[in-house]
């Protein structure tokens, strides 16, 4: 049995996507994000207490980039994930990795719009630059999928993968913070992935998660 421990709104979300698209048996540990994820037990589990963690067979993973190598190695080597002979298995550790590039950003502005509580805590220049910084990375994705031939509906030329969910994922927790308007390249694809129903399965139920609200700064809105 697989099982995930989950907070909503983190980037245990992109391996609950994941597995749900694989479509394995797993169940799900739901955890508040929160000082209890460093209770000694779950410490066992994610030695810096965070989340995503995995137990599978007795073993234990952290670190969403490794569980989402091992499990497309496991259960999807060419489907959802690109095995080594493959061509196309340089550009999806790139674009599974990209991922965290993207969610620390995200990271850094969770941490100043929710974490600091006080406004006097809070710093506009950081913000500024994280913002901005994500809308780097949305430039990224936007050149990747307008390529001057023809557009890519996504990341790979072989398809849908967990390239597409690891980004998609991370542009998910982007969107709080920079919209995608200037990026119609990007808004589409975010578009067709989040469609899929394994992305809707993922999402937080009604009145969980981190954020209740959208944080532009000021200049956007």
């Amino acid at each position: 049995m697989i099982r995930l421990h989950h907070s909503p709104q983190t980037r245990s979300m992109r391996v609950l996507w994941l597995l749900h698209e694989l479509d394995e048996p797993f169940e799900v540990v739901p955890h508040a994000f929160d000082k209890s994820l460093r209770a000694p037990e779950y410490l066992v589990l994610s030695p810096a207490g965070r989340v995503p963690a995995l137990e599978i067979e007795g073993e234990r993973m952290f670190e969403s980039g490794a569980i989402t190598e091992y499990l497309c190695e496991r259960f999807s080597p060419d489907g959802l994930g690109r095995s080594p002979s493959n061509p196309e298995r340089m550009a999806w550790l790139v674009w599974v990795h990209f991922a965290e590039t993207l969610s620390q950003h995200c990271a850094a502005l969770t941490q100043q719009h929710v974490a600091l509580r006080e406004d006097h805590m809070r710093s506009p220049i950081v913000m500024k630059l994280e913002a901005a910084r994500i809308k780097k990375c949305y430039q990224a994705l936007e050149d990747r999928l307008s390529p001057p031939i023809e557009n890519r509906d996504y990341l790979l030329t072989g398809g849908f993968s967990a390239a597409d969910i690891s980004v998609g994922q991370a542009v998910y927790m982007a969107r709080f913070f920079a919209k995608l308007d200037e990026f119609p390249a990007v808004r589409d694809w975010y578009a067709r992935i989040s469609q899929r129903p394994a992305f809707q399965a993922s999402l937080p139920l009604p009145g969980t998660g981190i954020f209740t609200q959208d944080f532009y700064p000021p200049w956007e809105v």
